[in-house]
């Protein structure tokens, strides 16, 4: 009898199982063709010399040799990790604050979470045109008719080497900051407020409110959401694209936009173009790696 009873109960995990992987097939089939082809592919046409998306000849490693070889790699890979850190500066702790501010808000709160989201739903194009505007170095530039009340002459902003990264990453935080507001406001959220209300009773202040009860709250979350940030920034491309064209003398060129160049920026050149591909992706898996290594030292810490 406990044998038939097992039976059963082994046979009803498994059609457990198998509606759980009928579930998951659909999304198991798109990211097959949508994320791990493309990718595979990618490695494989990095290996070839190419002719538009045909593959010649087998070429090994030469297209990572002859890509890294030049002066506009090197430009490329120090910007893109120059975004990265000026992305942490000026966007990592905005939107935490952001979120922290609307959230001690007591009326409209609907109001500022939806001003805030607003950048958000914007096309990126339309975003790049406006701030375009607003940086204009002629005299019709919204900041230097600003700053010429101030007694500032006008300014090209744009054409200086050591300020465009800067704005671009402005540019960008603006139009992001509300959205990744939104999901530590999701996350502030489900702090118990007896804890809020038991610091306030022993009389901590605002600060060490928020130091010592959210901030251990939301750790975890400001952690996946700061490699998140680090992936997308290392992948910024249309932004320097559009403003600047990755100048002035490359100062601006990302490592994503020299792969749009070498596949569409005249040479056509897939192979070299899946080759700085696969480079973007070996350095993120790296960073992820060790970003997955100390969170799990972390945790075991905890």
């Amino acid at each position: 009898m406990n044998r038939i009873t097992r039976h059963f109960k082994g046979l009803r995990m498994s059609m457990r199982d198998l509606r759980s992987w009928l579930i998951m097939l659909p999304g198991l089939i798109l990211m097959t063709f949508f994320v791990w082809e493309p990718l595979l592919e990618s490695i494989r046409m990095s290996l070839y010399k190419t002719e538009n998306v045909e593959l010649v000849e087998f070429v090994g490693l030469k297209n990572f040799i002859s890509v890294a070889g030049k002066t506009n790699f090197t430009q490329a890979l120090v910007n893109t990790f120059s975004y990265t850190f000026w992305s942490l500066v000026i966007g990592f702790l905005l939107p935490i604050i952001l979120a922290m501010l609307i959230g001690e808000t007591s009326r409209g709160k609907g109001l500022f979470r939806t001003a805030a989201y607003l950048p958000n739903m914007l096309p990126g194009l339309a975003v790049i045109i406006l701030w375009s505007a607003f940086f204009s170095g002629g005299k019709t530039g919204v900041l230097n008719i600003i700053l010429s009340h101030f007694g500032v002459s006008a300014q090209t902003y744009l054409t200086k080497a050591n300020l465009v990264i800067p704005i671009i990453i402005t540019i960008a935080t603006w139009k992001g900051a509300g959205a990744t507001a939104l999901i530590y406001m999701a996350g502030m959220a489900g702090v118990n407020s007896e804890l809020y209300d038991a610091a306030a009773i022993d009389g901590a202040n605002v600060w060490q409110r928020v130091r010592h009860v959210l901030v251990p709250a939301i750790k975890k979350l400001t952690w996946t959401m700061l490699i998140l940030q680090i992936i997308s920034v290392f992948q910024i491309m249309y932004e320097p694209m559009v403003l600047t064209k990755g100048g002035p003398d490359n100062a601006s060129l990302s490592l994503m936009q020299l792969m749009w160049q070498y596949a569409f920026g005249g040479s056509m050149d897939y192979g070299k173009a899946s080759a700085v591909a696969v480079i973007v992706t070996a350095i993120l898996l790296v960073m992820t790696a060790v970003y997955s290594y100390f969170n799990r030292k972390e945790s075991d810490w905890d």
